[in-house]
C-alpha cells in the first residue's frame, strides 16, 4: 500500500503544549492526541512548524517523538517533521532522532536563504538519500521566502524515497499542474485549511491541517465528504468553518490555534518566544465564535 493510500484524509499538525514555565506539558499533549484521534483524524504530524519546532531543542524533540508514538499506540500513523535551512544539520537530525516508528518525514523547504530551484532539488535529494523513512516535501513560500516550483516538485517526485508533498503555496494553477503530472503513487496534500475543500475537489488527497487541532470532528468530516465526492455535504461543513479559518491565521500560527485550544480547556495559552499569544481582542473573538457556534464534543468553552 502506497503512502498516498495510507495518508489519505486529515493529518493534524499537532501543537506542542507548554506549561506556564515554558516546559512541555505532556499531560496536555496526551489529551490533545486522544481528542484528535477520537474525533476522526487519520494521522498525527508531530513537530511540524505548527508544533513550534524551531524553539524545541534536540533532547525535547526526542522525548516528544517517543511520547507521541507511545500515546498514539498504533491507532493512527505518525509523521515527524524534520526540516531546516542547513542541509547537513537536517541529515544529522535524520540520523539521531527516533524515526523508525514514523510512517514518513515531513520536511519544510529551507527558509531565509532563498536557494535556487537547483539548490532546493539538491537539498531534498540529499535528505531523501539519508532519510530512514519516505520524505514528504513541504512547500510554504509565505513563510520560507521561496516557492518550490511545480517543475522542481515533479522532478523530485521521480526520486526514490520522496513520496509526496504538503502544498501550501496558495497557487491553484501550480496545484493543478502538480496534480496533472504527478506519479500515481505520489501523495499531494493541502497545507492550507481554507483552501482544502477546493483543492480536494481538484484531486488532492487530503489536508495536513491546523484547524484539526481544535475542530477535528468537523474538519475531518468535511475532508472525508469531499474525498468521497459528497461535495454539497463537504461545502455545508466548510461554510461553518470559514470564520474560524480567518481567526486562526489573522495574527499568527500557532498562536491562533492555541487560543482556540485554551478556550476549549485543552492547553495553556503559552508559546515560546519569539511567538506570543494573540491579542486579547482576538482571544475574545475566538471565545465568542466558539460559544456562538458549538461546544465541541464535551469540551467546555471557558
Amino acid at each position: 500500500m502506497s503512502l498516498r493510500t495510507k495518508l489519505r484524509g486529515t493529518g493534524v499538525a499537532i501543537v506542542t503544549p507548554f506549561k506556564k514555565d515554558f516546559s512541555i506539558d505532556y499531560q496536555a499533549l496526551e489529551k490533545l492526541i486522544d481528542f484528535n484521534i477520537e474525533n476522526g483524524v487519520e494521522y498525527i504530524v508531530s513537530l511540524g512548524t505548527t508544533g513550534e519546532s524551531p524553539t524545541i531543542n534536540k533532547e525535547e524533540k526526542t522525548h516528544i517523538i517517543n511520547f507521541t508514538y507511545e500515546k498514539v499506540n498504533g491507532r493512527v500513523p505518525v509523521v515527524v517533521g524534520v526540516g531546516g535551512n542547513n542541509t547537513q544539520e537536517v541529515i544529522t537530525d535524520l540520523k539521531q532522532l527516533p524515526l523508525k516508528d514514523a510512517i514518513a518525514i515531513l520536511s519544510v523547504t529551507p527558509y531565509y536563504s532563498k536557494p535556487s530551484q537547483e539548490g532546493l532539488f539538491l537539498h531534498y535529494k540529499a535528505i531523501a538519500e539519508a532519510a530512514p523513512q519516505p520524505v514528504i516535501l513541504y512547500n510554504v513560500p509565505g513563510r520560507t521566502g521561496r516557492n518550490l516550483e511545480s517543475a522542481t516538485i515533479l522532478q523530485l517526485a521521480e526520486l526514490p524515497n520522496i513520496a509526496g508533498i504538503k502544498e501550501a503555496g496558495g497557487d491553484m494553477a501550480q496545484c493543478m499542474q502538480i496534480l496533472k503530472y504527478r506519479p500515481d503513487d505520489f501523495l499531494v496534500s493541502s497545507g492550507d485549511d481554507a483552501l482544502g475543500f477546493p483543492q480536494i475537489a481538484c484531486g488532492m488527497d487530503g489536508v495536513i491541517s491546523v484547524i484539526a487541532n481544535c475542530m477535528p470532528h468537523e474538519f475531518s468530516g468535511m475532508v472525508r465528504n469531499a474525498l468521497e465526492g459528497r461535495l454539497q455535504d463537504a461545502k455545508a461543513i466548510n461554510d461553518t468553518l470559514l470564520e474560524a479559518y480567518q481567526l486562526l491565521f489573522v495574527e499568527n500560527n500557532p498562536a491562533g490555534v492555541k487560543s482556540f485550544l485554551t478556550h476549549l480547556g485543552l492547553i495553556e495559552n503559552v508559546l515560546r518566544l519569539p511567538v506570543t499569544p494573540v491579542s486579547e481582542a482576538l482571544h475574545q473573538k475566538v471565545k465568542y465564535y466558539l460559544q456562538k457556534h458549538r461546544t465541541i464534543h464535551g469540551a467546555l468553552v471557558s
